[in-house]
């Protein structure tokens, strides 16, 4: 994609308006390193102006007081039509992310399609109301939608991130002021659209592009009732504390340090074809990125071999090509991080395998080469800090309560997996990692089960029933003696 994309307005409420400031939020290829697009940064003033509207839309407008059925047919035509324009999303966000564009379609375009289809299949079975026998009598429990969220999501996946919120929020009732990264802000504006074409009410969406500062005035705003935050856990600190002042709710969706737990028993070609597309996914730049692979002593060196030619055979490139397996980073400071962290590993001791620079023939561009080091210790920052990029670290255990004592030894506890020929002693270890989803002879993530980390990983869950309630409030009634609800 090389035109230009510029939009000078903002959607607010359901309709684009011109912005209150003058301020502009320019995207920048991470291949060209060119700007690609061009969107207003939204005030603080914009954030009063789409509050107001969502509370208006949520006290007294249509949305929250629609059938579930209503709310279904809608919410299934957003589900649609971002499936009519997958491709279309797919490249814009390849463009301003660098994502592949394989993974792009399967995971930022078809897969938020999938969480939307997911969320409306929870909501269709979800208990909304419940009578129950109290300990004085009957009951009558209720759902009820929580109110007006404040949706932030990050660069990496922002479409599936959205849906991970909107769905759930639109299907229970809620009105959203959805707040894009700077770093991808122009798919946001195709969702919009995409909302608005489907019949949602006026005010129960608003888009606002901005920065951290008017992010904190939006979850410190005194009219939400609910925050949904995914990104880095010094931001989700931050939106706690700021949330706080208001006992406004959270849901936190923070980082992770996931170990892929190799045993003995392993198949080597299986297990590196399954690891190595769930370390490098969208270029390092995922939460859930398997990037610590701990390897039996027994079998360090057979399984070493193989993970550094798989990393060293993938494909570097322009994002938009489909032959490209790891694209470039999403900003140049990205690249520096990695690039910093790829410097900190060899002065630990750890061992370059492969990669560890940027690749040849690739100087423009925020590129870095899938990197994996070997011999690492988990005290080195390598295995402890999260880097967000293509760098990846092998540990090696002597018996399995050790690999189960490394894995759990992290500060994070969003993901994981193991490998083995047993698939019943693969669940026993997953029921010993302390990680909020994990794998057996896979890596997947289920849109119908609960998503979130222990730990410093996050607060609340997203996905199934368990994150469709994050949107409701509970209420008791009580029911006088002899009726019955």
């Amino acid at each position: 994609m090389t035109e230009l994309v510029e939009h000078g307005q903002l959607f607010i409420g359901g309709e684009w308006t011109g912005p209150l400031g003058r301020d502009v939020i320019e995207v920048v290829s991470p291949h060209t390193e060119d700007v690609m697009g061009r969107v207003p940064h939204a005030t603080p003033a914009d954030v009063d102006r789409a509050v107001d509207a969502a509370r208006r839309a949520f006290d007294d407008g249509p949305w929250p007081r629609a059938s579930l059925a209503e709310r279904i047919e809608v919410v299934t035509r957003i589900k649609d039509g971002i499936a009519a324009r997958h491709d279309e999303i797919a490249r814009l966000i390849s463009a301003q992310n660098g994502s592949p564009y394989s993974w792009s379609v399967l995971a930022q375009a078809l897969g938020a399609m999938m969480v939307w289809d997911a969320a409306i299949t929870v909501a269709r079975d979800f208990s909304y109301e419940e009578p129950r026998d109290g300990v004085l009598g009957r009951i009558l429990v209720r759902r009820e939608p929580v109110g007006v969220v404040a949706a932030v999501v990050p660069w990496n996946v922002p479409q599936f991130v959205a849906a991970a919120k909107l769905a759930p929020a639109l299907l229970a009732g809620c009105s959203v002021v959805l707040k894009p990264s700077p770093e991808s802000p122009l798919d946001a504006y195709l969702l919009a659209e995409i909302a608005r074409d489907a019949g949602l009410p006026d005010g129960v969406l608003s888009v606002l592009p901005a920065d951290r500062e008017v992010s904190e005035y939006l979850v410190g705003h005194p009219r939400i009732d609910k925050v949904s935050f995914t990104g880095s856990v010094a931001a989700g600190r931050r939106v706690m504390e700021v949330a706080a002042r208001h006992l406004t709710r959270v849901t936190l969706e923070l980082g992770g340090k996931s170990a892929a737990v190799v045993l003995p028993d392993a198949d080597v070609e299986a297990t590196v074809a399954g690891v190595v597309p769930a370390a490098w996914m969208n270029n390092g730049q995922a939460c859930v990125a398997q990037t610590r692979i701990l390897l039996p002593r027994s079998r360090y060196d057979e399984f070493a071999e193989a993970f550094a030619a798989a990393a060293g055979a993938l494909v570097v490139g322009d994002p938009l090509d489909p032959a490209t397996q790891v694209g470039p980073l999403v900003a140049r400071r990205q690249q520096r991080r990695s690039l910093d962290y790829i410097r900190i590993g060899q002065e630990e001791g750890a061992k370059i395998l492969t990669g560890g620079g940027r690749p040849q023939g690739l100087e423009k561009g925020w590129y870095v080469e899938p990197t994996l080091f070997g011999d690492v210790d988990n005290t080195m920052r390598i295995a402890r800090e999260e880097i967000f990029g293509p760098v990846i670290c092998l540990l090696p255990y002597g018996d399995e309560a050790e690999a189960v004592r490394i894995a759990n030894d992290s500060e994070y506890g969003l993901s994981g997996s193991v490998w083995t020929a047993d698939t019943a002693h693969g669940v026993d270890i997953a029921r010993r990692v302390r990680t909020g989803t994990y794998s057996v002879n896979t890596f997947s993530l289920d849109m119908l089960g609960p998503f979130g980390g222990y730990k410093n990983s996050g607060l609340g869950r997203e996905f199934g029933p368990e994150g469709f309630g994050e949107y409701f409030e509970h209420k008791m009634i009580h029911l006088p003696a002899g009726w019955e609800a």
